[in-house]
């Protein structure tokens, strides 16, 4: 692991030397492999989704393992959205001259080597060896066991384009020791390794957050909210619900729970219910909720809890203060959202509501690096320093002070 490890660290110094364009050449021959391989994907991926139904994976699960022909095409459309977007390294972010005259730049740089820990979804393998290449930053990736062929075939293939170009292909590569151990070694190796990015369920979280030396980037779980306030669009509220829920419930920007104002549910409910039965929707709901409509029973666990498959809970509150409090004791600090049209209602809501993304009117879905113009994420972060929300490029550089002098020193 450490040779491993050292190597990556050593090939950071080459990769920062390439400039934009030869980044964004090399990244496009990267989309270019990836859509000129997808017979040879699909049939690696073939292979994961039958362990997959041997091992009982949800329906769900399976959902986010699956590659097809389209799907690899977005993999690589992608990629190229990424070598479209600007340079995120070298960029002055600020400048002054001091009083000594010393001129003063702050540059952005990248963050090193990065380690990227995810479950599940191949795509998640060409998306962040992008970002990392894009932004001059050597990963490592360590995907689910569900996904190892597709992975292995993904990563193979991305590697083969740094080789024909005389990169070493250390700059994108696999752990080479996927059990836990080797993941605890990885997150304790602060000598080689700069960032530890955690993607999945709550357990592999709370294990690299409590266990890791290396500085640690969380992207936690997604307790979503949405809550439709007494001056809501009925009907947009009940369109906005839907799709936060079940356009891709297996995801961690779905929504979990619906709250509803007391002031209009006996009036809503119903029609949601209408709504989510079509679309074959497990109900479960608070004592109040079930006065009005047929559903099961909601707990706390319940609440407490993110599916990632069509179930929903939804709770009956006192407005909009009731909501936050809601939201206050569940949320994950991922992404909420409320739906009226009183601007003072929803502006005490954006202000009140501590997470990544807080939406007026809208599906807590677009909490997404595409959706945000930002070409893909590395993930959704659920930290408050250095990066918070869709993890993009920028997300993925610090940046360091240049000094030019003329000879001054410090009296």
């Amino acid at each position: 692991m450490e040779n491993f490890l050292k190597e990556a660290k050593e090939s950071s110094r080459i990769l920062s030397a390439l400039s934009g364009r030869e980044k964004n050449r090399i990244l496009r021959e990267m989309a270019g492999a990836l859509r000129a391989n997808s017979e040879s994907l699909v049939n690696q991926n073939k292979k994961d989704m039958e362990d997959g139904e041997k091992n009982n994976l949800s329906s769900a699960l399976m959902d986010r393992l699956f590659l097809d022909e389209s799907r690899i095409d977005a993999m690589a459309l992608a990629i190229e959205e990424i070598a479209a977007l600007k340079e995120p390294v070298g960029k002055v972010l600020e400048g002054w001259v001091t009083e000594d005259g010393l001129k003063i730049e702050k540059v952005s740089v990248p963050i090193g080597v990065i380690g990227i820990i995810y479950e599940s979804r191949p795509n998640v393998t060409s998306d962040t060896a992008a970002l990392c290449f894009k932004s001059s930053n050597v990963c490592i990736l360590k995907g689910g066991k569900e996904a190892e062929h597709s992975n292995n075939a993904i990563a193979k293939i991305l590697q083969d384009v740094l080789e024909k170009n005389a990169l070493p292909k250390a700059l994108v590569s696999l752990i080479p020791d996927s059990s836990r151990a080797g993941v605890d070694k990885l997150i304790k190796m602060d000598k080689y390794v700069d960032l530890i990015i955690p993607r999945g369920g709550a357990g592999l979280i709370k294990h690299v957050s409590e266990n890791a030396t290396v500085s640690v980037v969380k992207h936690d779980k997604g307790q979503c909210h949405t809550y439709i306030d007494k001056e809501a669009k009925i009907d947009n509220a009940i369109a906005i619900a839907l799709n936060a829920k079940v356009q891709r419930p297996g995801v961690c920007n779905a929504m979990e729970t619906l709250l509803v104002d007391r002031a209009i549910a006996k009036n809503v409910l119903p029609k949601l219910k209408s709504a989510f039965d079509e679309a074959h929707t497990r109900l479960k709901g608070c004592l109040d909720t079930q006065q009005i409509i047929e559903v099961e029973n909601a707990t706390d666990e319940d609440f407490d809890t993110e599916y990632l498959a069509n179930i929903l809970n939804i709770k009956v509150v006192d407005g909009v203060e009731g909501a936050i409090e809601h939201i206050v004791r569940f949320s994950s600090g991922h992404s909420e959202a409320i739906i009226t049209e009183n601007i003072t209602t929803a502006e005490n809501f954006l202000n009140a509501i501590d997470a990544a993304a807080v939406y007026v009117n809208a599906s807590t879905r677009f909490t997404d690096g595409g959706s945000f113009g930002f070409g893909a994420e590395v993930g959704i972060s659920t930290n408050k320093l250095h990066a918070r929300g869709p993890m993009g490029i920028e997300g993925l550089t610090t940046y360091k002070f240049k000094i030019y002098g003329s000879g001054q020193v410090r009296a």
